[in-house]
């Protein structure tokens, strides 16, 4: 600045008296050069210095004044073009925002920026509350003033926006125009601010909000400063009314795409309807079943769809991809068809030995010992109460949902007929129609099955009803009538008769026929038992699995007897009485819950049988021994017969074998190894005593069997 100061022309390096040419073009110097004002008061001072006369002083002092002046308007054109050029940038920054927040951060930022004030903020009017609270500040430190609301007419902010006139305040406390409210002068205190200009925000007539910049020292504050507040208060209002127009559009453009995606889905579900419409009415009209009913389902509304076939017990799983999984109820020979019907090609004289996969249930939705539906307990809605679901949706007649998981019920006024599960997705009202149509289509195609199945379950009970008469019917006509049941007569057939008291006899009659049916066979109900013809050759084989079919459907224990093969329509009858009397035989016996054939009731077996055996019987008993003697040219059978003789005394028999007591002791034992420690029991004893007597009739040549055709 000195240096400035020196450079400035000495009046003595000239004349004493400078003209006044001279004395302005010393000033515009000075002007040219922006320098500061002290440095006007220079050549003043210098010309009394020198003692220059009054005239001359004065006009130097009348120069001083003007260019002084001159001075204060570019100033002040200079702070304006600035200040225009800050609102022009403001308005072009702001017009770029897209976002509110960001739009009212930047306007208090620019405030605080163009007034140099400690502190700028923006409050914004609350229509429903009828006050402003605070949105936006920078350069605050206290959390309350961020908080705070100011009530109409409280406080400077509070009076500018019910009046949208500004206001300003070299010191807040001590001006007493403003009605103070006692959180809004904490707040202040707080902040620690004194001085506050505050100015409304007003978009087209209205009033939302004020906009201030305050200090936290005194200062007041200059009617232009008041202006370029005000003026960027007109910038801000209308940037947020942009800001909000574009906000209003954003969301009704997201309003928009909501109801787009919503009408597709709509549409998408009526579409679904109808083709599920089209697909379930092609199933009735084209006889389809369960298999066809949850591939549609799974096809039309996704996810993995499980149906049970209550009448059934079948259980068939699909997805989007097809069916996936089927559980049939344990079939007797043979595979299940389309439809869940058995193939006639497909049938087997015996039964397979996969019989456990599946068992009819004693209850609705039930297995055995269990209380759920088939599925229930497994994937990822382990836990859910499916079976409650089963039951509000028969109760209810509609789907319901539970755990993610929809559960429709295929029911016949109130009786059950099975469940279908949905899994995987989510359904909207018109999807959940389409899996209730599904359980209706279900149910339906359950029915119709159902009823052909019991006229042909009837009209195999009354054939093989007929085969057991006394006389028998024209085996012609039987024969006939089988051929269009599928069934041949003159292949070998099982008879099996079962008892179970307990047992629920419609399901006991139900598992029957399906035993029969699915393999060919006959099955009826007589005498208050069950009766069934299956294709085979081996009873003991068809008749345990039958009673394991029956005792799972039962949920308890069946007692069946078997007999055959047949060999012929003539000899159904027979094998009938003969599996009629194991039956009656196991009762007899204490031995409910049994699977027996005469073969397997010994001695009793024996005279059951409408054969008589006697040389298998004497090989059921005594073969192990008779084939040891045999390869080792012992005396086994011998020993046995001698100790039975002797009435089980070991000196006796050893005398009547001419051997030593322990030789007799070591050969009962090697006895009892062959046939069993149990041999010396009394049912088993009296076996073995009757099979030793028949066996020596037999090496002695006697004809046990008469003129009867036993090869």
């Amino acid at each position: 600045m000195e240096l400035e100061l020196n450079t400035t022309p000495d009046p003595q390096a000239g004349s004493r008296e400078r003209s006044g040419a001279e004395q302005q073009a010393l000033f515009l110097e000075l002007l040219l050069r922006d320098a500061p004002a002290v440095e006007y008061e220079r050549p003043v001072l210098r010309a009394r210095s020198d003692g220059s006369g009054a005239e001359t002083v004065a006009a130097l002092e009348n120069a001083k004044l003007a260019a002084l002046r001159v001075r204060a308007v570019l100033r002040d054109r200079q702070r304006r073009e600035s200040e225009l050029s800050a609102l022009f940038e403001t308005a072009n920054d702001l017009a770029g925002m897209r976002s509110l927040d960001q739009v009212l951060r930047a306007i208090v930022e620019r405030a605080r920026h163009l007034l140099g004030t400690d502190v700028a903020y923006l409050t914004l009017s609350d229509p429903e509350a009828g006050d402003t609270y605070m949105r936006v500040t920078s350069g605050s430190v206290s959390a309350a003033f961020q908080r705070l609301r100011l009530a109409p007419g409280k406080g400077l902010g509070g009076l500018v926006a019910s009046t949208s006139l500004p206001y300003v305040t070299a010191n807040y406390f001590a001006d007493p125009r403003f009605e103070h409210a006692e959180n809004i002068d904490t707040a202040v205190r707080e902040e620690g601010l004194v001085a506050i200009l505050g100015v409304p925000l007003r978009m087209n007539g209205r009033r939302v909000g004020v906009l201030f910049a305050a200090n936290r020292r005194e200062r007041p504050f200059a009617h232009s400063e008041v202006a370029l507040l005000s003026s960027l208060a007109t910038h801000a209002a209308i940037a947020i009314d942009n800001a909000n127009l574009i906000d209003d559009t954003r969301r009704a453009l997201d309003e928009l795409h909501t109801v787009n995606e919503r009408l597709q889905r709509h549409t998408a579900s009526v579409e679904r309807s109808a083709a599920a419409h089209d697909r379930f009415t092609d199933l009735v009209l084209g006889g389809g079943g369960v298999r066809e009913v949850a591939s549609a389902v799974a096809e039309v509304l996704g996810g993995t769809v499980c149906v049970h076939d209550r009448t059934s017990d079948e259980v068939v799983t699909a997805s989007p991809e097809g069916v996936t999984s089927v559980t049939a109820p344990g079939t007797i020979g043979g595979s299940v068809g389309s439809g869940g019907n058995p193939r006639p090609s497909d049938r087997s004289p015996v039964l397979p030995a996969d019989r456990d996969s599946a068992r009819p249930s004693p209850e609705p939705f039930r297995h055995p010992g269990t209380d759920h539906v088939p599925g229930e307990g497994s994937g990822p809605e382990e836990g859910v109460d499916l079976t409650g679901a089963a039951r509000s949706s028969l109760a209810s007649g509609r789907a319901v949902s539970v755990g993610g998981t929809w559960v429709a019920a295929a029911a016949a006024g109130a009786e059950p007929l099975g469940t279908l599960v949905l899994r995987g997705v989510e359904l909207d009202d018109t999807d959940q129609r389409v899996l209730e149509r599904a359980a209706m289509v279900t149910a339906l195609l359950l029915l119709i099955r159902r009823s052909v199945s019991e006229t042909e379950h009837r009209v195999r009970g009354d054939l093989l009803n007929e085969l057991l008469e006394v006389p028998a019917r024209d085996p012609v006509s039987l024969r006939q009538r089988a051929a269009l049941l599928h069934a041949d007569l003159d292949t070998p057939h099982v008879l099996v008769v079962a008892e179970a008291p307990g047992g629920d006899p419609q399901r006991l009659r139900s598992a029957a026929a399906f035993a029969a049916e699915t393999v060919g066979g006959l099955a009826a109900s007589r005498g208050g038992r069950l009766v069934l013809a299956l294709p085979g050759s081996d009873p003991a084989e068809v008749g345990g699995r039958v009673s394991a079919e029956l005792s799972a459907a039962a949920n308890g224990p069946v007692t069946t007897g078997s007999a055959g093969p047949t060999r012929g329509p003539e000899t159904f009858r027979d094998a009938f009485t003969e599996a009629v009397r194991c039956v009656q035989t196991l009762r007899a016996l204490g031995r409910n819950g049994d699977a027996a054939t005469s073969d397997d009731l010994g001695f009793s077996g024996l005279l059951l049988s409408q054969d008589r055996d006697v040389p298998g019987f004497v090989t059921a008993a005594l073969g192990p021994l008779l084939e040891y003697d045999a390869k080792r040219g012992t005396l086994l059978v011998e020993t046995l017969r001698a100790y039975f003789a002797a009435g089980g005394n070991l000196s006796r028999a050893k005398d009547d074998l001419h051997i030593h007591v322990n030789t007799v002791a070591q050969r009962l034992e090697r006895i009892g190894h062959l046939i069993g420690a149990d041999w010396q029991l009394p049912d088993r004893a009296l076996e073995l005593q009757l099979a030793l007597h028949l066996h020596g009739l037999l090496d002695q040549g006697v004809d046990l069997l008469g003129d009867r055709d036993h090869t």
